[in-house]
């Protein structure tokens, strides 16, 4: 006797499901207000006419919300690839407004494999009409499967090292030593995996990798256009069957590097846009269950991602979609963490408004079973004015990027009056934010400290730029308005750039790695800053996928000085538990400013501080920073000053910048003169 679900089909899971006893696919597809469901397959030879035409009825197809059907692949007439076509009510004025368009080829958000035809147009999507032979669609496939065996998952605590790199961005060009065909892949990510280890970073946070349309001219990835697959651009095969195991080789390859794979993942929003943008997914299936509407028909998607619509998150099926998503990628491809671009959009209720209290997508994530071990990292603001970095963020256990620790140390590096107190607020972990208090218990490491990202200037840039040069992104960028705190050191750009100022652009670059590294908290930095990556200026090259954003190799030789400062002060930091703890410094550190008294008057930009190592097991440090101009004079004033030695000194040309463990130089007075703009570091042995 014939199981039901063999002729009608499951709901669960949604998706396409290979069935290997039956020879069939299972397909299921969420829709709250679909009024005609039908399945379409194509063969490779015809994207024009379908192989196979399914029309699902609701008395036979349909579980509640959930469209579903059982095709056995002989009736598939050889089909490869499939799409759905769906129908239902017109757009209304209220909470459902629709937009269906059954002549859309619209694409299962759960594919596992996305296909591109030859024809492919993103513009047939956004026009009136059938857009045939012209979308994206699933592929029907029996996932290979991929060898685990032998995979070593890392991970770190006190030596977590965050190294944030764009996939493609950072193997592209000739000059990156990566073999033909592979360079900008995954494949070409695994064959720089001894530079990664050489460097010394235990992590790294992949910018977008779920599939984004290729179409749109975009580079960073920030536009969704399915959760389920890797993007097909950033794989070395176009065979779509085989990518998810090219990524699935470079996730293991890192971790048995040591090197734990974060993803930077966009759940906010999708590649649809607005009520201009095209139906390729989500619009034609179900509008209003999927995006916020603003509540004006003339400008219907709310838009808290600055990019024209925002998932509701505040539906269950879209957070369903979400969760299977994060299971998906931890559970299958192994991944270790996920990063969420504009995380507070999370918090939005279905009207737009912020749900403080308890967003319910937060709990459910935190208390999931498979999710449970994976690191989950916020960006705590949306584009909408949400602003929740620190105790107001609703993920307690979470960590969060610190834009504070961004902003601040900018500053101060600069030089600007008034930053003492927040310099030690950033140092000592963030604790004004990140309160351990019995309420919360946060945890130090929580606060990701950077200085520079994706976002904004890269490290060079930061110091060598007072305005934005953006005139190649063909957006309005180009006010000419600064960065956030940057600051040229006196000379814009590299045209004509004075040696002096070179050089105190690599002492500030330096002074920047310093504060980072030294500081309580897990640290994250932007590739390419090591060897002084530009972008000429540019601080927003979302759409840039040439060479202002492909890392330039020749400047690691270029600048082999500083990526040996930067490459030991990591290797400091690794070997210096006692700098990032589970919790804050507390009693073990001590504040001084040149003399024995901290000065946080508005002129003061020097401040210095006493760490003791052995809560750690570790030796103790004594770090002098000094942001002003003017050279000054600090005093020792922790035990006998011929007992420290100097290992960092960034005024001092390379290699006296930094002493090798072992031959660190002997200080001889309780004096000791810290130049304009420079920081030092002194360690005590235990």
């Amino acid at each position: 006797m014939k199981k039901w679900v063999a002729t009608e089909g499951a709901p669960i899971p949604l998706g396409v499901t290979w069935v290997e006893q039956e020879q069939a696919y299972n397909f299921a597809i969420h829709s709250t207000h679909a009024e005609r469901v039908t399945l379409l397959a194509y063969r490779a030879d015809d994207m024009n006419k379908p192989a196979l035409k399914y029309e699902l009825s609701y008395l036979r197809n349909k579980s509640g919300r959930i469209w579903h059907c059982r095709v056995p692949k002989a009736r598939l007439n050889g089909a490869r690839y499939y799409v759905w076509s769906i129908g239902g009510p017109r757009a209304m004025e209220n909470s459902e407004w629709h937009a269906f368009d059954e002549q859309k080829m619209l694409l299962d958000p759960y594919a596992r494999a996305v296909y591109f035809p030859e024809e492919y147009c993103r513009g047939a999507a956004m026009r009136p009409g059938s857009n045939v032979g012209k979308a994206p669609m699933g592929v029907l496939m029996a996932e290979e499967p991929f060898d685990w065996s032998g995979e070593r998952r890392p991970f770190h605590e006190s030596d977590l090292v965050i190294y944030e790199m764009h996939v493609r961005g950072f193997t592209r060009r000739p000059n990156s030593g990566v073999s033909d065909g592979k360079r900008g892949t995954f494949a070409g990510v695994v064959e720089q995996i001894p530079y990664l280890k050489e460097l010394g970073v235990t992590a790294i946070e992949l910018m977008p990798v779920f599939q984004f349309d290729p179409g749109e001219g975009n580079y960073w990835g920030y536009m969704t256009l399915n959760f389920f697959t890797p993007h097909n651009v950033y794989a070395a095969t176009n065979n779509p069957v085989e990518q998810p195991n090219e990524f699935r080789a470079m996730v293991k390859a890192l971790h048995n590097a040591d090197i734990e794979v974060i993803l930077d993942v966009v759940y906010n929003h999708t590649s649809e846009g607005n009520h201009e943008g095209p139906t390729f997914s989500f619009k034609g299936i179900d509008n209003s269950s999927y995006y916020l509407y603003s509540g004006d028909p003339r400008v219907p998607y709310a838009n808290f991602s600055g990019t024209g619509n925002t998932l509701n998150c505040a539906n269950r099926y879209v957070r369903r979609m979400i969760l299977d998503s994060l299971r998906y990628w931890a559970n299958e491809m192994h991944v270790d963490g996920f990063r969420f671009d504009l995380a507070s959009a999370f918090s939005r209720r279905s009207d737009g408004s912020i749900n403080w209290s308890d967003p319910p997508i937060f709990g459910e994530i935190r208390a999931d079973p498979d999710l449970g071990h994976v690191r989950l990292i916020a960006e705590p603001w949306d584009a909408g004015g949400a602003y929740q970095l620190g105790e107001s963020f609703p993920g307690l256990r979470w960590m969060q990027w610190n834009g504070r620790f961004r902003d601040d140390v900018r500053r101060f590096v600069r030089g600007d009056a008034g930053m003492v107190p927040s310099l030690m607020y950033r140092l000592y972990g963030s604790d004004d934010l990140f309160p351990d208090d019995r309420v919360h218990a946060f945890h130090a490491y929580q606060s990701i400290n950077y200085v520079n990202s994706h976002d904004g200037f890269t490290l060079y840039d930061q110091v060598s730029y007072n305005e934005r040069h953006n005139e190649a992104n063909g957006h309005d960028n180009t006010d000419g308005t600064a960065d956030n705190f940057s600051w040229n050191c006196g000379h814009e750009g590299d045209r004509n750039l004075p040696k002096p100022i070179a050089a105190l652009r690599r002492r500030q670059a330096k002074n920047i790695c310093c504060l980072l590294f030294l500081a309580n908290g897990t640290p994250m930095f932007l590739s390419g800053d090591e060897f002084l990556h530009t972008q000429q200026g540019n601080n927003n090259p979302y759409n840039q996928d040439n060479e202002t954003t492909w890392l330039d190799w020749d400047q690691l030789e270029n600048n082999r000085e500083f990526f040996q400062f930067f490459r030991q002060m990591i290797a400091f930091r690794k070997s210096h538990p006692t700098l990032c703890r589970s919790r804050f410094w507390r009693e073990d550190v001590r504040w001084y400013g040149s003399g024995r008294d901290v000065d946080m008057s508005p002129k003061s930009r020097q401040l210095a501080y006493y760490l003791d190592g052995a809560a750690e097991d570790d030796d103790d440090l004594y770090v002098m920073i000094n942001a002003d101009q003017r050279d000054l004079s600090f005093t020792i004033h922790e035990g006998d000053p011929t007992q420290w030695r100097r290992a960092i000194d960034t005024s001092r040309k390379s290699p006296a910048d930094f002493c090798e463990p072992g031959k660190k130089t002997a200080i001889r007075s309780a004096k000791y003169v810290v130049k304009g703009r420079s920081v030092v570091v002194l360690v005590r042995p235990r």
